[in-house]
């Protein structure tokens, strides 16, 4: 794999690991004090779905965004802490792709979208407000976040866009038939990647501690 060209994240520092502990702290403590096997989005709809990939204006590198195609995949919406539907909270998508390779999961929140919002969570009673995947994904040309926008009728729009750029669209999300067996999915994209999008090792160590602690608890 070529080297990140943006230089972005390449000289995050160690604190990663103390946030990365801070958040294993907090998904222990709403495990200990909530009864349901997933202490962060205890509950969500899951459908199963299409993600039709229109192909990029401008190369990342990574196949899955760059070229057209069409997956099936299954999808979750969620509440982040599971608060009644008239107090505001963190709205997630989560997405599973079947690819030829296995799963890969995406997951989606509630941010902005500006240059430093888009690494902002935001709590809303809105569950059509835009979603990001918080932190960037490693491609051959450099970083990318990607964005998730509902339409309101079922389907999302997915963007992608370098650390501070434009958003560029490259597919459509469409939900279908919701499932019942949603407990037997468990989504995790440090186990479960889709091709090209690969984790820095900062948000390894900010995330596995917190995903660690929450595959216990399942």
């Amino acid at each position: 794999m070529q080297p990140d060209r943006t230089g972005y994240l390449r000289a995050m520092p160690d604190i990663s690991r103390l946030a990365g502990g801070a958040l294993a702290t907090a998904t222990h403590a709403l495990a200990t004090v909530r009864t349901a096997a997933k202490p962060l989005h205890p509950s969500g709809k899951v459908f199963h779905g299409s993600l039709r990939r229109l192909g990029s204006t401008a190369s990342t590198g990574v196949a899955w965004l760059d070229e057209p195609g069409t997956d099936d995949v299954e999808v979750r919406l969620s509440r982040a802490v599971g608060l009644p539907d008239a107090l505001p909270d963190i709205h997630g998508l989560a997405v599973r792709v079947h690819g030829p390779d296995g799963p890969g999961d995406l997951l989606f929140a509630n941010t902005g979208t500006r240059r430093l919002t888009r690494y902002l969570l935001t709590a809303t009673r809105d569950p059509g407000r835009p979603m990001t995947t918080l932190l960037p994904y490693r491609t051959p040309t450099g970083a990318v976040l990607l964005r998730a926008d509902g339409a309101g009728d079922g389907s999302f729009e997915l963007c992608w866009a370098r650390p501070s750029g434009p958003w560029t669209a490259f597919a459509t999300l469409q939900l279908g038939e919701r499932q019942d067996d949603s407990a037997r999915l468990s989504f995790d994209p440090l186990l479960h990647r889709v091709p090209g999008l690969e984790q820095y090792d900062a948000v390894v160590r900010l995330r596995e501690p917190a995903y660690r602690r929450a595959r216990r608890t399942r």
